[in-house]
């Protein structure tokens, strides 16, 4: 009997999945993965480009658009979608959580909020929000049961000194400071999960997945930040090819690209 073949999962804060679909496209004609979760889609789920998605091969969808064209999570499959009721994560209620089953695995996807600028939540209420978000995201998922379970997303939290560029001057900028990366690694250890990213690569190796916009040659100068995260709990951890795990820098580059890279990981079907 031939093998089961991996299913490959992958995270990608798009920033306009309308914009930048042809990247999709590019992404599927030259990696082929089975499932792709996005971030910040822009859009509301009438307007999420359907028929493009199908004719790439991803037919099965499940979109969680929102009005106004902000923050916005989807899922893109090419095989059967189960939706399921993703955990309350989210006080403003904004588009930022879903959850499905796939081939027997569950897919959980996030774009928890960036936090603004000041780093303080009496004085700047978006870094309370992602404060209180986090809190949520631990106590939510500590209480889920051991289906292998896939956690991928835009977390805009770099838990590890070598996931910036520099640990000391990132300190007390948003998406570093203590009370976010001390926050988040506690969510993610009372959830049961493990960062794969962490899990294969040495705590000294310096891994990104964004880059601003800002910086023409972000290329050169490498001041990254590693924002994007794929979690693993015990059962899915099992499964896990750890030598799969990729950052696809060249999709940070190219034709209209995202400040965010794609990240991808592969799993044994259960």
């Amino acid at each position: 009997m031939a093998s089961k073949s991996p299913l490959k999962i992958v995270s990608w804060n798009i920033n306009s999945v309308r914009l930048r679909a042809p990247n999709v496209e590019r992404f599927m004609a030259e990696h082929n993965p089975d499932v792709i979760c996005l971030q910040e889609i822009k859009c509301q789920n009438a307007e999420f480009p359907e028929k493009a998605f199908k004719q790439m091969g991803l037919p099965y969808l499940a979109v969680n658009g929102q009005r106004g064209g902000h923050h916005g999570v989807a899922i893109a499959s090419r095989e059967p979608l189960e939706i399921l009721e993703a955990p309350d994560l989210c006080r403003e209620e904004h588009a930022r959580v879903q959850a499905v089953k796939v081939a027997g695995v569950e897919v959980h996807n996030i774009y928890l909020p960036a936090g603004g600028d000041t780093p303080d939540p009496d004085a700047n209420e978006k870094f309370a929000h992602k404060l209180d978000f986090v809190q949520r995201l631990g106590n939510e998922y500590s209480s889920l049961d051991g289906t292998p379970r896939v956690l991928v997303g835009d977390l805009n939290i770099a838990p590890h000194p070598s996931d910036v560029w520099s640990h000391k001057q990132l300190l007390k900028i948003v998406s570093h400071t203590p009370v976010e990366t001390e926050g988040l690694e506690g969510a993610r250890e009372a959830a049961g999960f493990t960062d794969l990213a962490r899990h294969i690569h040495e705590d000294d190796q310096r891994l990104y997945s964004w880059w601003s916009y800002r910086a023409r040659d972000w290329a050169a100068s490498n001041k990254g930040r590693r924002l994007d995260h794929i979690w693993t709990n015990d059962e899915a951890t099992g499964l896990t090819n750890m030598d799969s795990y990729r950052v696809h820098l060249a999709y940070r580059g190219g034709w209209k690209p995202s400040d965010h890279a794609p990240i991808s990981i592969e799993l044994a079907r259960p």
